[in-house]
């Protein structure tokens, strides 16, 4: 994984389905409300990995103190045999902040109340207690997760989401409304998306000083191109993405970015602005990438390419075929290119049968070797 991070070759391509939770929860044989309370996702991977026998990245973010800025309060209470509700409270100079979600034993949780209702006296309360400075965070658990997983998988530590993402995530009215709070709040935001890029750059030099980690995370949930124009794209995620990878490369580390949804508009400038690795270039209808050496000239040799397994019509409804076949095509696209993961378009889902996840494994395995 990360020869292919830094652009050198190694024995054999590596092969790094995306198990997130569905595939941990189904091998622990534990619902995925246990998964998401009880067990560190970090752990629940390395077992899954393990199982597998296989390549694979996960996360792990330092933790922010209960005393943080204000008060912090969550209280799970059962629903149903099949259902937890998690209440969490941020309450810090007379507002109250109240959010809601759903976990239930066969999906992952799903959010049903926001905490920012009301933009100008929430957000400085959110603000205040979620951009900690990096040296008020507690690093212990990331580094013995890193100690623990060692080199069995490449654990890289999160540092945060593109700006849309943070701005919108906790935002009552989600995604729509955030696009308003762009038009209708833009001077406040811009200030807010430099402090939060000043947040993250510290964040990052801090963890590659302080921890053993190699890499930094980047994840998104809207910041997408199947959500958002290019135009906001480069006006509100660019500069993350680009400060973050010159603080991590500052600092003698990587960053990897997960993009997945649409983006072929914006490909080379993923990798122009320092990108060491992005995932997971997911083919239609999730994504448009239809031509793979496209996509290989785009990205030259300045970034790895992870991903492209589609999961549903290949990994859920296909056969071991259909899975050789797909493989088969990344290979060949990228077959002299060192910058290689063969990895899956977003997370296998937990109906996927193991055959062809098998199958995927077992012919990057067969073709992929140097």
């Amino acid at each position: 994984m990360l020869a292919a991070y830094t652009g050198q070759y190694s024995d054999a391509v590596p092969v790094a389905p995306e198990f997130w939770c569905y595939v941990p929860a189904r091998l622990l044989g534990i619902p995925m409300y246990e998964l998401e309370e009880d067990v560190p996702h970090w752990q629940a991977l390395q077992q899954t990995f393990k199982h597998y026998r296989c390549e694979g990245w996960g996360i792990v973010a330092p933790e922010t103190p209960d005393d943080w800025g204000g008060k912090r309060e969550t209280q799970i209470r059962r629903l149903s045999p099949e259902r937890l509700e998690r209440h969490s409270v941020l309450e810090s100079g007379g507002r109250r902040l109240e959010a809601r979600s759903l976990m239930d034993a066969q999906e992952p949780s799903w959010v049903i109340e926001r905490p920012i209702k009301d933009f100008a006296a929430d957000w400085p309360v959110y603000e205040r207690m979620t951009l900690a400075p990096p040296e008020a965070l507690d690093w212990d658990p990331v580094q013995s997760a890193l100690d623990a997983v060692g080199e069995e998988y490449l654990l890289e530590v999160y540092v945060g989401l593109p700006f849309v993402d943070f701005a919108g995530n906790p935002r009552a009215g989600g995604f729509e409304q955030v696009i308003l709070d762009l038009a209708d709040h833009e001077r406040e935001l811009r200030a807010l998306q430099e402090r939060y890029i000043e947040n993250m750059v510290a964040k990052i030099g801090y963890a590659f000083a302080h921890t053993t980690a190699r890499s930094v995370f980047i994840g998104s949930t809207w910041s997408t191109l199947s959500l958002l124009s290019p135009r906001i794209w480069r006006q509100w995620e660019k500069p993350v993405l680009e400060a973050a990878a010159c603080a991590a490369h500052e600092a003698g580390g990587l960053l990897h970015h997960h993009f997945h949804g649409r983006c072929m508009s914006v490909v080379e400038e993923l990798a122009a602005l320092g990108c060491d690795c992005v995932c997971p270039f997911e083919r239609p209808p999730g994504g448009d990438v239809t031509d793979l050496r496209k996509v290989r000239q785009m990205l030259g040799e300045r970034c790895a390419f992870n991903g492209n397994v589609h999961t549903v019509e290949t990994l859920i409804r296909g056969t071991p075929i259909d899975v050789r076949r797909e493989v088969a095509e990344i290979l060949e696209a990228f077959r002299d290119s060192p910058r290689l993961i063969v990895g899956t378009g977003d997370q296998v889902g937990g109906e996927t049968p193991d055959e062809n996840v098998y199958a995927m494994i077992e012919s990057v395995r067969e073709y992929g070797k140097r």
